[in-house]
């Protein structure tokens, strides 16, 4: 059963499984594994999570993962930059698991609507299909597509500091080769591109830097596109593929759908969502996904803060006994 919200938007949905509808898909960062859920997408009311959600209770914890300290990540972190420098890459994005076993029992109803109550800018949801069960809310858009119009809108969002803070040349310079990349792949399919000035995307205790894109493309053209923006730089780094390797050469754990996107499907649009700010639930641990995008300027104590930072977005709307 899956249970969300859209941003802006505090109606409770799901999906009403006597349809054959395949409605909602999420899909791994690999592109390997897919879980769906089939239905047309209703309305909801809240009550309903916890009797929803009742009939598949969470599994237990059985990858015997223990998180990476902060000394080893950012022994990692060092060799990342120096295949970085090495290399003279834009930026390669790395990621890790914070694990939480600090409890008895998880409330998935009242985790879910602290989720909802801290980012109401975001796409929030919680799901549980008996093998897997995932929180998360997350506010980039990979793409969205009016089926009426054909318009179809992206952004490009990079850089990572608290709200107070101010920008540094390292974010600003993260966040233009993601903003090129998607120009670049948007061109292919339209003449005629818009882009927005750059501008804060305030996401609950963290601020990022965001361009939009908006342009029209033919129906036909939109898994390909989908296709040809994913990994976007924002979750992977430039160029795709190298990046793509010594992600997986250099982290500890496997992504699974961390980083990977989410499609939704109704009448009038379809759209897609990067999965960040996101944790696998079990019976008995919390297993929380956080990343940065490193350049060759990063700083790897500053790194380390900033995946704490990250990893409260979770952490803290927990409500657990």
């Amino acid at each position: 059963m899956i249970y969300f919200k859209f941003p802006f938007d505090e109606q409770l949905y799901s999906t009403d499984k006597n349809q054959n509808i395949n409605s909602i898909n999420f899909y791994s960062f690999d592109k390997l594994q897919q879980v769906s859920f089939k239905g047309e997408i209703t309305e909801a009311e809240e009550q309903q999570i916890a009797t929803g959600l009742i009939n598949n209770p969470l599994l237990q914890d059985q990858t015997h993962f223990e998180e990476e300290t902060k000394e080893e990540y950012i022994h990692s972190l060092h060799n990342v930059i120096e295949v970085i420098k090495k290399n003279q890459l834009p930026k390669l994005v790395y990621s890790r698991r914070k694990i939480f076993r600090n409890f008895d029992q998880i409330d998935l109803t009242e985790s879910f609507k602290n989720l909802c109550t801290s980012y109401p800018n975001a796409f929030r949801y919680l799901f549980n299909d008996g093998q897997n069960a995932w929180m998360g809310a997350f506010s980039e858009v990979l793409g969205k597509f009016n089926k009426e119009t054909y318009e179809f809108e992206t952004m490009a969002l990079a850089g990572t500091l608290p709200v107070s803070e101010e920008w540094a040349e390292k974010e600003v310079e993260e966040q233009k080769p993601v903003t090129t990349y998607i120009q670049d792949i948007l061109t292919n399919y339209s003449g005629n591109v818009q882009q927005s000035e750059t501008y804060d995307h305030i996401s609950g205790n963290i601020k990022h830097l965001r361009t939009d894109f908006r342009t029209y493309i033919k129906p036909e053209d939109l898994d390909t596109l989908i296709r040809d923006l994913h990994p976007t730089p924002a979750v992977c780094g430039i160029p795709k593929d190298f990046c793509i390797e010594n992600i997986q050469r250099y982290e500890k754990f496997p992504r699974e759908l961390y980083a990977g996107y989410i499609k939704i499907e109704t009448e009038e649009s379809i759209q897609f969502f990067v999965n960040l700010r996101c944790a696998r639930l079990y019976q008995d641990s919390v297993h929380v996904f956080v990343g940065g995008g490193i350049t060759a300027q990063s700083n790897p104590e500053k790194e380390w803060t900033e995946t704490e930072l990250k990893s409260e977005a979770i952490l803290k709307n927990l409500a657990t006994s």
